[in-house]
């Protein structure tokens, strides 16, 4: 007899809810198209979803502040809260006119993000979205990632045009018109 029978899966303790399963979602997605079209390819597609959701988090930003833009501060402030919200662990190391350094000591996909470098176009895009589109400007360089197997995160949110931002590897963002 089968024992699942005998007992009502209601009552069947499994790893399984509705946070674990969109967190394996984004991370069976993201490993297939890493897998199928390769790194670069998923970075860009999962980039795409990344610009969305930084252009809505923004304006959700600036109107609960009733603000038409963030300043320099706003910015740092609004990047740290929205990922404590999501429940990570982002901090600001150096804070100055040309750029945001942020440490990170939980990622919001937890263990899922493992392996899966592509889901951190999702924080470069939401980063610079914000920034560009209140500051005029902004260049995310991921210099170490969870992703990668990295103990904490340390991102680099450029946010003039420097020899320094020239020179780093990273994805440009401008304001929209």
């Amino acid at each position: 007899m089968n024992k699942f029978l005998n007992k009502a899966a209601e009552n069947i303790t499994i790893p399984l809810e509705r946070d674990i399963f969109l967190r394996t979602l984004i991370r069976e997605l993201s490993g297939t198209l890493q897998d199928v079209v390769g790194l670069e390819e998923a970075s860009g597609f999962i980039s795409v979803v990344g610009e969305s959701m930084g252009r809505q988090i923004n304006q959700d930003y600036k109107s609960a502040l009733e603000v038409s833009n963030l300043s320099l501060e706003q910015v740092a402030d609004v990047i740290v809260d929205l990922k404590k919200r999501i429940q990570g662990d982002f901090y600001v190391i150096e804070q100055s006119d040309e750029k945001i350094i942020f440490g990170n000591r939980r990622c919001p996909f937890g263990e899922k993000v493992l392996e899966r470098p592509s889901m951190c176009m999702m924080t470069s895009n939401v980063f610079g979205n914000i920034a560009a589109d209140n500051l005029g400007y902004a260049k995310v360089e991921l210099q170490e990632t969870i992703a990668a197997g990295a103990d904490g995160c340390r991102v680099v949110v450029y946010l003039k045009q420097t020899t320094e931002s020239e020179d780093a590897a990273g994805r440009e963002y401008f304001r929209g018109i």
